[in-house]
Order: C-alpha cells, then sequence, then structure tokens
C-alpha cells in the first residue's frame, strides 16, 4: 500500500541504537545464561546500560561460564527479603533505572510484582498486553500477535486496548498507521461466535471514532490476513491482505499456540514485550536464544527512546 512497515528486527534495532544515552535495564533474577548473554550484546550494540539484580553468586557464577567474569556490569545482590523483581521494580521507582526485564524467573513470579497496584507501575486507565513480534519464513513484514501471554479471555473493551498497545509499539518503531486484523474463525459475523460479533463492532467503532490510528479489519481468518492470494480465490476484498502487520486474537490460548507452531514448526523467530505500562519491559523466556533478548531489549529501547514513556516520569 506504500506504508512503511516493518520488514525485519533491523530497523527497531537502528532505532534503539538512536536513544540520547543507554537505556538503564534492571535485570530481575540475573542468572539466566542465554539472556545475560543477549542483555551484553545488547551493550555492547550501545543502547542498554545493565544492571543484574539477584543472587550475587548465581549471577557471577553465570558471568564465568559464560567467560564476562571480567566485565563492567553492575551487580546487585537482592538474595535475601523482597523478590529481585520487587528490587529491580524499586529501583526504577527511585528513578536508578529506566527498564525492566525478566530473568531466571517464572511467568507468574515475574508478572506479580509487576501488575501489583502498589508498584505503581500500571495507570488506572490502562491494560498491559504482552505483544510478540515475529519474523515468520515467507512473510515480508514482522508481524505483532497478542496478547499471549496475560488475557485469558478478553472482552472486547480489553481487545481495544490491546490494538492501542500494539499500535503504539508500531508507532515507536517508525510505522504510522499499522495495518491491524482481527483474527476470526470466520469471515462473516455469527452469534454463535461473540468475537466475530465484536471484531465487526470494533472496526465500526474505529471508523466512527477512532480509538486507535491503524488500518482495522475484522472478523478475518488466518489465511487471508497472511495471503492475497487466498484473498482473491476467496473473494475477499480488502486491500491489506498480505500486507497485515499485526494480528489481534480473541484469546489467550489461540495466540499462544499460534507463537509456538510458528516458533516450532514454521521457523518464525522474535521476541516478546510487555507495553501499557509506565515503563518499557522486556520479557523472554529462560530457553530462547540470546538474540531473542537482545532484540526485546532493543525494542523497549526503541519504545524509551521514543518518548511514548515521558508522561509517567516528569
Amino acid at each position: 500500500m506504500g506504508e512503511k512497515y516493518l520488514s525485519g528486527f533491523d530497523e527497531i534495532i537502528e532505532k534503539a541504537k538512536a536513544v540520547e544515552r543507554p537505556m538503564r535495564a534492571a535485570v530481575a533474577a540475573a542468572d539466566a545464561e542465554n539472556i545475560v548473554r543477549g542483555v551484553f550484546m545488547a551493550q555492547d550494540a550501545g543502547f542498554v546500560e545493565p544492571i543484574l539484580v539477584g543472587n550475587e553468586g548465581k549471577i557471577r557464577a553465570v558471568l564465568e561460564r559464560i567467560g564476562e567474569a571480567g566485565r563492567d556490569v553492575q551487580i546487585i545482590d537482592a538474595s535475601g527479603g523482597d523478590s529481585s523483581v520487587q528490587y529491580a521494580i524499586e529501583m526504577i521507582n527511585a528513578g536508578s533505572a529506566d527498564c525492566l526485564m525478566r530473568g531466571n524467573s517464572s511467568t507468574r513470579d515475574f508478572l506479580m510484582p509487576v501488575l501489583n497496584k502498589s508498584n505503581h507501575l500500571i495507570q488506572p486507565d490502562c491494560l498491559v498486553t504482552h505483544i510478540n513480534f515475529l519474523k515468520v519464513p515467507g512473510l515480508e513484514r514482522l508481524l505483532a500477535i497478542s496478547d499471549v501471554t496475560l488475557l485469558i479471555n478478553p472482552p472486547m473493551d480489553a481487545r481495544k486496548e490491546v490494538v492501542k498497545n500494539m499500535v503504539k509499539a508500531f508507532k515507536a518503531f517508525g510505522v504510522d498507521r499499522p495495518n491491524i486484523a482481527l483474527l476470526a474463525l470466520v469471515e462473516k459475523p455469527s452469534y454463535q461466535m461473540r468475537d466475530t460479533v465484536e471484531a465487526q463492532t470494533m472496526v465500526r467503532d474505529n471508523e466512527r471514532r477512532p480509538f486507535a490510528d491503524c488500518n482495522l479489519v475484522g472478523p478475518i481468518a488466518y489465511d487471508l490476513i497472511v495471503s492475497k492470494e487466498a484473498a482473491r480465490l476467496k473473494g475477499y476484498d480488502c486491500p491489506y491482505c498480505g500486507e497485515f502487520d499485526g494480528i489481534v486474537v480473541p484469546n489467550l490460548a489461540t495466540g499462544n499456540v499460534m507463537v509456538k507452531v510458528l516458533q516450532q514448526s514454521a521457523g518464525a523467530t522474535g521476541f516478546g514485550v510487555l507495553v501499557g505500562a509506565t515503563i518499557p519491559i522486556a520479557i523472554t523466556s529462560r530457553a530462547d536464544q540470546p538474540d531473542q533478548a537482545f532484540q526485546s531489549l532493543a525494542a523497549c529501547a526503541a519504545m524509551w527512546g521514543s518518548g511514548i514513556y515521558r508522561k509517567f516520569h516528569q
């Protein structure tokens, strides 16, 4: 359609490298080997100043194991008292760090302090959502999928917030008006499938009184999202087929399975971030490769450098 889009991760990394100063990233429970490797890749690229928070003995053992014992990096021992995630959040609230990153902690142990209202990372009118950005073989564009971790069966208002967060991230990456698809089983609304009716309502709402600056389409099935030829063969008239930047899924199971299938069976690579908090939050699996931790931090740095968080920290 001629608009700017992301063809890969390089554009995000270049945005990260353009930040005025390195983003201070507090890595909670920083004794996860691959994540620490990715953090150091981001440090070497010049856009992150890492702060390793957790059990100092375990962290130093990881540094020794990966050949980084002599690296100049700040280590904060948080082996007693509150969890390392809580300690990292308190550092952020004190102005000592700019970004939070998950290390060697379970998803629940990481998210509970993040979502705790007393930690002031969540604004009353905001919803935190998890977005995966994937490079899928055969697709020209980077593909965002949300929400795949937090929202089990989101109502329509929550899905609108997912759209808003996705658009916010794309804008930080330089895509001014992304094409967003509301995934469904079928293209025609059916009262037997609530998500299809809600998708149609969301599209109409965005046309009448825009809640997100994007080209929103739905309900729409996956084959039409990724293929112009499928749209032609089915007679589906939509100019964005094959050119969608993001997919908003109807529920957690759909999104989580979709991401895992694309990664494990289709060779997709990518990373995850949390959007909607007062700070950028990098969240990768402990089993992910260093590149994924690096890319997640690059996305956080790009969003942080774009100024979308400044209103919370003035």
